[in-house]
């Protein structure tokens, strides 16, 4: 099973609020700059974590964005189940639709497997994605003006 790039998107984005200090509110620009994400992309993102009570943004002058403790508690599980498109692993119903689908057997072990998927990822939290290594590696990332600023290419 392989992940929607938006769910990608997302995820990171979520990682990296949650080692933001708490005084720092990151707008979704510099965010987007930090991983190396169309700013469009990011901003769907960011939406559609604000709609399911993940991520809080603040509008106008010293705005940007905090991870809420909703967030921060979230199972992986629960933010990819919101966050892929509902429905088949494989296209059974597609246009034109599988022959197969009524007597086959396939789609229902594929329901099961993603279900495994996401229930393995029920146990792993967004507190826990930013244990060492990788939450120092996130306090590293910079926009790519600050990288700019520091000569770097």
């Amino acid at each position: 099973m392989r992940l929607t790039a938006f769910t990608d998107i997302s995820l990171r984005i979520v990682m990296r609020l949650a080692v933001a200090r708490e005084e720092e509110l990151l707008t979704t620009r510099a965010i987007a700059g930090m991983l190396a994400v169309p700013y469009t992309h990011a901003a769907k993102a960011v939406a559609r974590l604000g709609e399911l009570g993940v991520v809080e943004a603040r509008r106008g002058r010293g705005g940007g964005l905090q991870l809420t403790a909703r967030g921060r508690d979230a199972s992986v599980g629960f933010l990819v189940r919101s966050l892929e498109s509902a429905g088949d692993v494989v296209g059974c119903a597609d246009d034109p639709p599988c022959p197969l689908r009524a007597a086959c057997r396939l789609r229902t072990a594929l329901r099961q497997a993603q279900e495994a998927f996401y229930a393995s990822l029920d146990t792993v939290t967004v507190a826990s994605l930013i244990d060492a290594p990788t939450g120092p590696v996130l306090l590293s990332l910079t926009t790519p003006a600050e990288r700019a600023a520091a000569g770097a290419p």
